[in-house]
């Protein structure tokens, strides 16, 4: 854990480092000219005006690249970033306080270490650059004294943070409860019986069994909401058919994708690349005189054939070895040795590709499809802002079909429509969040199309009517019965299991019984029910299980249960992924009460004035 922490703070003063060169242009070191330059203090630690604003911004840009776009601040102070910013900041600094006061502190030679691989401060040779390094300090506003002073800082909290966690691990009790119960072996015989296996035939349900079952399972028969929707769209395929494109466009469409429609000649080549041309050279003779294979010369170089693979290459891409390569006319052959771009080569040639030209007569069609679709997405682009004004001039649906060239159109929308318009996930979302009294609007589809929607009317959910899913209800009922009878029938078998054991009762009802050893919770056997393992594995030795599901009764009994192997792969990697988390949890619910513990003996006060000086920087 200690050493984790530690790759930990290394890994903070990199992105540290990097956020510096980066704030450089933020303004933070307008705050060096004003009088109040922290926004608190935590014992004799104070927090900075512009570590707040570094942190801030840090925090910020985090989240504008995960979703890819520019957030307001007062949005995230809205979601609380402001405040737990505060509190990281409060507390880093009562840590640096509690390190102060008891005298942790890191030497000069552990600073210079941690500065000195900064990769921010490193010159373009790679190794640390003193000039970098107060550049980069000096655009922030900061000096390289403030600068270690906090690196020292940092390394002492560090040093008294793994301290704290260091020797924290899994309580045993509870690392063996969880290995345990997941990872105990079992070994269990299963007999499965489906409705032949009854000793009487399950009779078709009657009127009153069906509507029975129809009562008790209203949500198996309950319609979903339903939404009518009338719509007004357009999409590029709609107006394909009135879009002419003439062959000069065509012809250069195709001109600019002549390389996939013009190859030439070509070669499959691996290329063996030597030291110099003597060992080439050597190894070709060796080559010829049958004495090694390629391969034999590929482990030599101590590559694979992978390494050598160029591909399919032209006669222009082997440079000075091109000729040499396509005079070969039988694939396996090996040329060589010749100068490449990485040293002197041996060169296989594994076959022949012909050159090969589509003329544009047998893509025109592909080509006026692509042509006419890219037109159509730009004339429906075009026409957007008439759209929206005819909607704004207080124009219908039905007005805007009338007078453009959107199509009207009539959904009964639910949940799982996938038909039509419904086809675009555009218009699903919007089907789901449309209000009666939202006005229309122009929203895009995917394909470069248009609509715009109005909510008509909201049925609820309600059950269908029995007439019109008795179908369905008469196999429920059917269903159900069946299941019933596997229970009983089941349940009257399961005390002879218990009494005459695995094989005599095999040999008795001659039902087949399948057998599974040291099965463990972290098993997968997808061909049974969860709820059956689960209920095996809670069940002792000796004790039958029945369990009921689809028209088929499982009897299951457990003959041994045996404690994890430790030597098992599967097992040592669950104790790994036991300690990481209930091990990690608890070191850091430690860290955590600690750190709250020092920030309350300490003391916390802010600034809040400071604070909304620092805010005022962030749109």
């Amino acid at each position: 854990m200690a050493r984790k922490k530690s790759a930990q703070n290394i890994l903070v003063w990199v992105l540290m480092a990097l956020l510096v060169v980066g704030l450089a242009g933020f303004g933070i070191d307008g705050f060096l000219t004003q009088t109040v330059r922290s926004i608190g203090q935590v014992g004799d630690r104070e927090i900075s005006t512009d570590d707040y604003a570094r942190a801030l911004q840090q925090e910020i840009r985090a989240i504008e690249e995960e979703l890819g776009e520019s957030v307001p601040f007062r949005e995230l102070q809205a979601m609380g970033l402001d405040s737990q910013v505060r509190a990281q900041l409060v507390t880093r600094a009562a840590l640096e306080h509690e390190a102060g006061r008891i005298g942790v502190s890191a030497g000069d030679a552990s600073v210079q270490r941690t500065i000195t691989g900064i990769s921010a401060f490193q010159g373009p040779g790679g190794s640390f650059d003193a000039e970098t390094y107060r550049f980069a300090l000096e655009n922030a506003g900061q000096t390289p004294s403030e600068f270690e002073a906090q690196v020292r800082r940092d390394s002492a909290r560090g040093i008294l943070q793994s301290a704290t966690v260091g020797g924290v691990e899994t309580p045993e009790p509870m690392r063996q409860a969880l290995l345990d119960y997941y990872a105990s072996r079992h070994d269990f015989a299963l007999f499965t019986l489906s409705e032949e296996d009854l000793d009487t035939a399950v009779a078709e349900p009657d009127a009153e069994a069906v509507d029975a079952y129809y009562d008790d399972n209203q949500d198996r028969f309950t319609a979903p909401e339903t939404r009518s929707i009338t719509y007004a769209w357009l999409t590029p395929e709609m107006v394909l058919d009135t879009i002419e494109i003439d062959q000069e466009a065509l012809r250069q469409l195709y001109d600019s994708r002549r390389a996939d429609y013009v190859q030439p000649e070509r070669r499959l080549v691996e290329r063996l690349v030597f030291p110099d041309t003597e060992a080439a050279s050597a190894a070709m003779t060796r080559l010829e005189a049958g004495e090694v294979s390629f391969e034999d010369l590929v482990e030599e170089r101590g590559l694979s054939l992978d390494d050598t693979d160029m591909g399919d290459v032209t006669r222009e891409r082997l440079d000075e070895a091109g000729d040499a390569v396509f005079d070969l006319d039988e694939p396996g052959a090996v040329t060589g040795p010749h100068p490449s771009p990485v040293g002197p080569a041996l060169f296989r040639m594994n076959a022949i590709l012909s050159a090969q030209e589509t003329p544009l007569e047998e893509v025109e069609d592909e080509l006026r499809t692509e042509l006419a679709a890219d037109r159509a997405r730009r004339q429906i682009a075009d026409a957007h802002d008439t759209f929206e004004d005819l909607l704004a001039g207080g124009a219908t649906l039905e007005d805007l079909a009338d007078e453009t060239d959107m199509e009207l159109g009539q959904i009964e929308w639910s949940e799982g429509s996938s038909d039509g318009i419904a086809a675009y996930e555009e218009f699903r979302e919007a089907a789901a969040r449309v209000d009666e009294d939202d006005y229309p609007e122009i929203r895009p589809l995917a394909d470069g199309g248009v609509f715009a929607l109005r909510l008509d009317e909201v049925t609820p959910p309600a059950p269908r009517p029995l007439d019109e899913v008795r179908a369905e209800a008469e196999a429920g009922a059917r269903a159900e019965a069946v299941n019933e009878a596997l229970r009983a029938r089941a349940d009257s078998l399961s005390g002879d299991l218990a009494e005459q054991g695995v094989d005599a009762f095999a040999d008795e009802t001659g039902l087949p019984v399948d057998g599974f050893e040291q099965v463990t919770r972290n098993d997968s056997l997808p061909d049974l029910p969860g709820t059956l393992l689960d209920a095996v594995f809670d069940a002792e030795p000796g004790d039958p299980v029945v369990h009921v599901s689809e028209e088929r009764a499982y009897l299951a009994v457990v003959t041994d249960r045996r404690a994890p192997d430790p030597e098992d792969e599967q097992t040592r990697r669950l104790v790994q992924a036991i300690d990481e988390q209930i091990g990690g949890a608890v070191a850091q619910d430690v860290y955590e009460y600690f750190a709250r513990a020092v920030e309350q003996e300490a003391g916390i006060s802010f600034n809040q004035a400071a604070i909304d000086a620092v805010h005022t920087n962030f749109p």
